[in-house]
């Protein structure tokens, strides 16, 4: 396969992961956390597409992951790159086993247990998926803010993650780790996803 359309599957897979994982985690698991439990329990279908958009995301993580792989395979750093990669993938969908908990939840207390489990996985696949970044960013070297960004990403969800578990007031600092790790990882991923894309579509 060429290098374009392994350029155009990993950018295309990229954008089928930004807008199911946004609207799973914006949409569904916060709504979740700001409803009430009868809300909930009458509304069984936006958290069942909410289960149905992060299994989208961990299948075409995968796709990315194996795109990439198949894209840069000539650097040393590629294999260890995609494993990390994959590991955030499986990850993340041993953590939805949780979710579907939620619809036989007999109380709010229950619930928030559930999506609490649910989100520390989460936090570990991140983990690894903050090393793939940073290997990722040293991968493609070019262009340099991309791989900076990249870089400055990768080193925010570790660093956040180890918040999370090392701190016992870490929520009354989440929102400013969530900062911290969304600034990067949306100006790093995004312009990373639209270069892959234009190589995809460069016709030249």
């Amino acid at each position: 396969m060429t290098s374009k359309k392994l350029s155009l599957i990993a950018g295309l897979s990229y954008l089928i992961i930004f807008f199911s994982a946004i609207f799973a985690n914006f949409f569904v698991i916060e709504g979740i956390l700001k409803t009430s439990f009868e809300v909930i329990q009458e509304n069984h279908f936006m958290v069942r597409l909410g289960i149905i958009a992060f299994l989208i995301t961990a299948v075409f993580d995968i796709i990315v992951a194996w795109a990439l792989f198949a894209l840069f395979k000539s650097h040393y750093l590629s294999r260890l790159s995609t494993y990390f990669r994959i590991a955030h993938a499986v990850i993340m969908a041993v953590a939805l086993f949780n979710l579907p908990q939620t619809l036989k939840s007999s109380n709010f207390e229950d619930v928030q247990q559930v999506v609490n489990n649910f989100n520390n996985l989460w936090l570990i696949g991140l983990f690894f998926f903050g090393f793939h970044l940073i290997l990722l960013s040293c991968i493609i070297k070019q262009p340099k803010f991309i791989a900076i960004f990249l870089f400055l990403a990768g080193i925010m969800y570790i660093t956040d993650t180890c918040a999370h578990f090392l701190m016992e007031n870490y929520q009354n600092y989440s929102s400013i780790f969530l900062t911290l790790v969304a600034i990067p990882s949306i100006i790093g991923e995004m312009s990373f996803t639209f270069w892959l894309l234009r190589r995809g579509f460069n016709t030249k």
